[in-house]
């Protein structure tokens, strides 16, 4: 029993220790960002940690194995948010459950900001495909900018599409 409350205590102590350590400034320079791809990239896994970086007019996404490109002009929207993920994962988080009275639970109330990029591409053969990147906080608008810059569109939030602009007949609920 001395020995499972040690091993609690140390995982514990070491999760203090990491939220005390001060973070380091979110990288805003114009190079390589390192992000997780969550899903979207043709022929990218899930959950793949890689580099992103706009390059000639292209996204680029470079994991363990491969890399994959988007031409910025294939690209039809780009949505960046913040976000939040959990602090402590893995193995410490999984001993904290152990901690007697339910003291383990806590520490899923800490949590680390993140940002968010989502963007909107055509294939070759024009089909819609999304890719959802998460990346540290202050890369996504930097990214976004630089894809936006090369020929990538966007919609501002409350602007109408140009399909929804375009049509002037009304639809059946407009009529009724």
């Amino acid at each position: 029993m001395t020995s499972r409350t040690t091993t609690v205590l140390i995982g514990v102590n070491s999760l203090f220790a990491g939220l005390v350590i001060p973070v380091a400034n979110a990288q805003r320079g114009s190079g390589p960002v390192k992000v997780v791809q969550l899903t979207g990239l043709v022929g990218v896994k899930d959950n793949a940690k890689g580099t992103l970086g706009v390059e000639n007019g292209q996204l680029h996404f470079v994991h363990s194995k491969a890399s994959s490109d988007l031409s910025a002009s294939s690209i039809q929207d780009v949505v960046t948010a913040a976000d939040s993920q959990r602090a402590v994962g893995g193995t410490i988080g999984l001993m904290s459950m152990a901690a007697p009275y339910g003291g383990g639970r806590v520490l899923s109330l800490f949590r680390t900001k993140i940002d968010t990029l989502t963007v909107q591409y055509r294939d070759a053969d024009g089909g819609l495909h999304g890719a959802v990147f998460t990346m540290p906080v202050g890369t996504a608008d930097v990214i976004k900018k630089e894809l936006v810059a090369q020929g990538a569109h966007t919609i501002a939030p409350g602007e109408p599409t140009s399909a929804a602009s375009s049509s002037s007949t009304p639809n059946k609920e407009q009529k009724q």
